[in-house]
């Protein structure tokens, strides 16, 4: 045992020998100065020194070398210390017949004045320090710093010490042209914004807050993190990023709490330092109520403890780490570790920190009396330890064995080499330690491949963990997912089916600007705003949405198919058209089948009596003929029912304009003829003997002539047409007859508008010419009527749509047609049929016959 102390106590004065030399030394000055004012960073790392030391050590060696306070987030550093060097002294194939040992950096994990004061008090009879060292030998013992990066930075300034920096990968300490001897043990994070982005995309997370440290490391991953949020669609909310100077902070403080409160991001990405001015910010957001979802790497993981720091009471942490082994033996030597073997004064520092929250010193001994246990078992059920290691102690575990392997290869080579005259652990060749260092390829306990020269790995995988915090101290890590970045898209993102927010609920917490627009509606940007924010509005008619949030564009139905009331998908539309099995089709097919066979009798009716009177003083053959055409115009409209065919479409207009002009044009030629019997009475008269020969009949064939002429024109040019009507009625195509041009349709109705309005004006200025048979009279009120048929044909006609359509065409035929028969003929078959008497008394009493 003395010989182990002398070796530690030449150990430390050659490694502290140039702080401790003089305690007027400014560089000394610098680091006691700076962790009384609490502006460094030394009192919040951890620095471990490996020694290789022939032969055991005593089993309370550390009992005896580690005798203060350790600062609460740093214990777990010393039992991976003590946990990795009683493993590798255990393995008879590294370092045989040695043991290897750590001893801590000054100032490292501890209060430096606390450190000094040890070392030079009265009490302590066994090591006496002085301020200088005389010797020019240098020791080349490989140390471990960690875990933030600007504590290695200082201490390898003018180093030629190897050093294993165990806290997160920084490119800072990747100059090897600047700092020859400083390695890094931890993964670079080549794919940390592409996974937290997936996970943001699986969660449907759009409107998301970022805090950065504002250094190159916390730009770097803002620009990485932005392009990834961009690609998937997602939009910062805001974007603070912490100064790391303390007085920049204090002037920006309450920016940032105003930034972070007021937004409506409810999840918010972390990436940065502890024991900064970004933690500060924190403890404020926690003090203020901010409540958020925290997503972070795997240094903010802390299971919170009663007054240590907490991130949020909501939904818990979400961190990303890189995929570690689990160190099975670890767990089991820290359940079974004698305190009395490792120093008992951690156990004490960890209940005072958690249950008193003061330091340990002389006078607070009694009050730690009740907190004193035999074994690990009670202390680990009253303090929240993970004994699942964190990422920086695991790392420190891959570095002690690096450095172990390191000193073995060492050790080798003087062997090898016969250098016996020096202790096989002391070794003065820094850059062949270095050297040696960088190239070490191993694989560990767990059976990881650790490659200390290429720590860059492309497809190292992360775990996904959520840490729910609730009071009193009590805390759940649990592992929710994986991401692999080199499968394929898809495939990369593992999240568990079964997840449990620490709100209890299984739903999953919403992060958006708007709400998501759900079935039915699409996204209108609102101006001078982000693409993650946006109003929702139906989409227009006979377009959809479907299940899938947030559509830019609605899709527009097939003609074939209509969107349902909801608009959310399209249905098959049903086919329509005027059938002879809808009621309408039927009653109009009925009502022209009906006139038809009543004009066929009224003409049987004619024929029969074709000597009385009144059937020979108003022309006969004309009344013939009308009937005739009347006839034609009944049967015509069923052109229009039943299901459209280009014959149909064809016949349907033509016969209509060609029918319709015979019947006018023939009730022209009767009105012709009365004017033309009473006013030309002149014996010898040339138009007498025109009446006479039947000249007022070639006006049917002239006009029927120039409507075929029309007809002719309309077919040649724009025919009719079979089309679909899709927007009349809600889920039906209608099938109907597109006229093809509507200038022709026109011309042709106009046309017959021309002959009825000529006939009209012809009846009424012959309807008081006397005769008892005069039926100028008749023939103006059938044209009154055909005209106001016509006339209120066209508004309603053009204000209806589909099916409507046809009706009302096919209405306003039979209409006009039973108008035409009801107003000329229907008063003569009254005098034929039901008052004869009337018919005979008059029979020698007509004067004229026309």
């Amino acid at each position: 045992m003395k010989k182990l102390c002398a070796f530690i106590i030449s150990f430390l004065l050659l490694k502290f020998s140039l702080i401790l030399y003089s305690l007027t030394d400014p560089s000394c000055f610098w680091r006691i100065q700076d962790n009384e004012d609490n502006g460094g960073d030394l009192q919040s790392d951890c620095g471990f020194a490996l020694i290789t030391y022939e032969g055991p050590i005593e089993e309370n060696f550390y009992s005896n070398l580690i005798n203060f306070r350790i600062p609460e987030r740093r214990y777990e550093f010393f039992w991976v210390m003590f946990f990795a060097t009683d493993e590798i002294n255990r393995n008879p194939y590294i370092l045989p017949n040695m043991s290897l040992i750590f001893s801590l950096l000054t100032g490292m994990c501890e209060d430096t004045f606390g450190f000094l004061e040890k070392t030079y008090s009265p009490q302590n009879n066994s090591l006496h320090f002085i301020n200088y060292y005389c010797g020019t030998q240098i020791i080349c013992d490989v140390e471990l710093t960690g875990p933030s990066w600007t504590t290695s930075l200082k201490l390898a300034i003018d180093s030629k010490c190897p050093k294993v920096f165990f806290g997160p990968f920084n490119p800072n300490l990747s100059d090897h042209d600047q700092f020859p001897y400083v390695y890094q043990v931890a993964t670079k994070d080549t794919h940390l914004s592409h996974a937290m982005a997936s996970l943001m995309l699986h969660f449907r997370w759009t409107w998301i807050g970022v805090v950065i440290s504002y250094d190159v490391q916390g730009i770097q991953f803002l620009s990485d993190l932005r392009e990834e949020m961009q690609r998937h669609g997602i939009c910062l909310a805001f974007v603070n990023m912490i100064p790391e100077t303390m007085q920049i902070y204090k002037t920006k403080a309450k920016i940032y709490d105003k930034q972070i409160m007021a937004s409506s991001a409810k999840v918010v990405i972390i990436y940065g330092e502890m024991n900064s001015t970004l933690e500060v910010s924190f403890r404020r957001w926690v003090y203020l109520g901010a409540q958020r979802i925290w997503i972070t790497t795997s240094q903010w993981d802390v299971i919170t403890n009663k007054k240590d720091f907490s991130l949020d009471f909501f939904h818990g942490t979400v961190t990303f780490a890189h995929h570690n082994s689990d160190i099975a033996k670890f767990r089991n030597f820290v359940q079974t570790i004698n305190t009395s073997k490792y120093p008992i004064d951690i156990s004490y520092s960890m209940l005072g920190w958690n249950y008193f929250n003061c330091s340990i010193s002389k006078n607070s001994n009694s009050k730690m009396d009740h907190f004193i246990f035999n074994s690990t078992a009670e202390w680990l059920a009253l303090h929240k330890f993970d004994m699942a290691l964190s990422e920086e102690g695991y790392n420190l575990y891959n570095a002690v064995y690096a450095v172990a392997h390191t000193y073995h290869e060492l050790v080798l080579h003087k062997v090898e080499s016969q250098q016996i005259e020096e202790s096989k652990g002391v070794f003065n060749d820094c850059q062949q330690v270095a050297s040696l260092l960088k190239t070490r390829v191993f694989t560990n306990p767990v059976g990881e491949l650790v490659n200390m020269n290429h720590r860059e790995n492309q497809c190292a995988e992360y775990d996904i963990f959520n840490i729910w915090n609730f009071p009193q101290g009590l805390g759940i890590k649990v592992k929710i997912g994986s991401y692999f970045p080199c499968l394929p898209q898809s495939q990369r993102l593992h999240i568990s089916e079964d997840l449990e927010w620490a709100t209890g609920g299984t739903s999953v917490p919403t992060s958006t600007c708007s709400v998501t627009c759900t079935a039915g509606f699409r996204k209108t940007h609102q101006k001078q705003t982000a693409d993650c924010c946006f109003d929702c509005v139906h989409c227009p008619e006979n377009e959809v949405s479907n299940d899938t949030a947030d559509m830019e564009q609605c899709v527009r139905c097939p003609d074939n198919k209509y969107a349902n009331l909801q608009q959310t998908h399209c249905l098959q539309r049903a086919i329509s058209f005027l059938a002879y099995e809808d009621p309408l089709g039927m009653a109009l097919g009925c009502m022209a089948l009906c006139f038809s066979a009543l004009t066929v009798l009224v003409l049987f009716t004619f024929v029969k009596y074709k000597d009385t009177p009144i059937v020979k003083a108003n022309n006969c053959i004309l009344s013939y003929i009308l009937l005739i055409f009347l006839i034609l115009c009944f049967l015509c409209s069923l052109l229009f029912i039943g299901y459209p065919n280009q014959a149909t479409c064809l016949l349907q207009q033509t016969t209509f304009g060609i029918f319709f002009t015979g019947a006018v044009s023939t009730v022209l030629a009767k009105t012709i003829t009365v004017v033309m019997a009473f006013k030309l009475t002149i014996p010898g008269n040339r138009m007498r003997g025109m009446l006479a020969a039947g000249a007022p009949k070639l006006v049917i064939p002239i006009c029927i002539l120039i409507q075929l002429v029309l007809c002719g024109i309309w077919l040649v040019t724009s025919p009719p047409f079979i089309d679909r009507d899709i927007q009349s009625e809600h889920g039906k195509t209608i099938i109907i007859c597109n006229k093809g041009s509507v200038i022709a349709f026109h011309f042709v109705l106009g046309y017959l508008g021309f002959l009825a309005l000529s006939s009209f004006t012809v009846a009424f200025l012959a309807r008081n010419l006397p005769d008892r048979f005069n039926e100028a009279k008749f023939l103006t009120f059938s044209m009154l009527m055909f005209c106001s048929v016509w006339i209120t044909f066209l508004p309603v006609y053009h204000s209806t749509r589909g099916k409507t359509m046809v009706v009302v065409e096919v209405f306003s035929m039979l209409a006009s047609s039973t108008g035409l028969l009801g107003c000329i003929f229907i008063p003569k078959c009254y005098v034929i049929l039901v008052r004869p008497d009337t018919n005979f008394l008059q029979k020698n009493k007509a004067k004229f016959h026309y």
